[in-house]
């Protein structure tokens, strides 16, 4: 009987060991590998979960982990928050997955967690919003962030006949993604073509669509002569859209920025956003996949003018500053949203 319960005390433990190794994947999937046999789990956090863009974007990530035989698992805080994500980043770096693909809230704030990662061998990808240069391998960058920020006001502009108060809805004030393309607009609105237009304001919605729609009728209060709005972020976009229209303002301020054809069809198609610019967010997820991929098992580094297979969309090589460019955004009206379907 003691011998018995000796052996059963062992075998107990042996079987909680065995348990707690097999934990940590939330896809069901731990322990798939890279084609060279390399671990490949790798986990995403976006600036906030429950997001259509995020969403489209992880449902890439996916595609890419099965072609890959790895695994995927998307995790972050359900509002966009930076302090949120730095937990993220070190219940991540505690579970040592093999690589962590994030969209920053704040470069400088999560930079500190990811170098922590990277020291105990974790792979970090940054995509749409990227860290501090030094906290990640690779930024896989949606499109030149000058071509985004232009477009944006150059679209507008032809809308009102570069005339008009203008004002920007951003997402949070400490966005990198969002204050570079706003460097560039103010930059572009700085040219002799736009002498008829001004920037009043840049108001900040945090991603949050109350909060974006709340800071949209706070501009159209503020300033009644306001003839046009840009939303270089998703969720303000749709919500900028919504708030003109629930004060009968839609086709008199027009809407313009960054959106997905989906959740901007109606407002393309009753004039309150004539047009607006997005890439494939499915692809950016598909292709900060591949690159994590890459990374894990060691065909790049992430030196400028590596080269790396990314599936569908080709080889693609590393440029300056460790970023590899997606490709440009389309522009989408009512002549062709309907062929797009995201």
């Amino acid at each position: 009987m003691k011998l018995f319960r000796t052996l059963g005390l062992g075998f107990m433990v042996g079987i909680l060991l065995l348990l707690a190794a097999c934990g940590g994947s939330s896809d069901g999937n731990a322990g798939a590998t890279g084609g060279n046999g390399t671990s490949l789990n790798v986990a995403f956090l976006p600036k906030a979960i429950n997001n259509p863009y995020f969403d489209t974007a992880a449902n890439g990530g996916k595609d890419a982990a099965g072609e890959l035989k790895g695994t995927f698992k998307q995790v972050g805080p359900s509002n966009a928050s930076a302090s949120e994500q730095v937990t993220y980043i070190n219940t991540l770096t505690q579970q040592h997955v093999s690589a962590i693909v994030v969209s920053a809230n704040d470069p400088n704030a999560l930079a500190p967690s990811l170098k922590r990662a990277i020291q105990q061998g974790i792979k970090v990808v940054s995509y749409d919003s990227d860290v501090a240069p030094d906290a990640r391998q690779v930024f896989i960058n949606q499109a030149n962030s000058e071509d985004i920020g232009r477009i944006e006001v150059q679209t507008l502009a032809k809308q009102l006949n570069y005339t008009g108060d203008i004002a920007i809805l951003s997402a949070a004030s400490t966005a990198t993604n969002q204050n570079t393309w706003i460097q560039f607009m103010k930059d572009e609105l700085s040219k002799p073509d736009y002498k008829n237009m001004k920037l009043v304001k840049v108001a900040y919605g945090n991603d949050d669509d109350q909060k974006s729609f709340n800071e949209t009728l706070g501009l159209l209060q503020a300033y009644p002569n306001l003839k046009g709005i840009i939303s270089p972020t998703t969720v303000g976009i749709a919500a900028a859209a919504r708030a003109v229209e629930s004060v009968n303002k839609g086709g008199k301020v027009l809407i313009t920025g960054l959106g997905t054809p989906n959740q901007m069809r109606k407002y393309v198609k009753d004039g309150t956003c004539p047009s607006f610019a997005l890439w494939d967010p499915g692809q950016l997820g598909y292709l900060a996949y591949y690159a994590a991929s890459a990374l894990v098992q060691g065909k790049i580094k992430g030196q400028q003018g590596e080269s790396f297979d990314a599936g569908k969309l080709g080889k693609k090589t590393i440029g300056a500053n460790n970023v590899v460019l997606l490709g440009p955004p389309t522009v989408f009206d009512k002549d062709n949203i309907d062929k797009f379907n995201f």
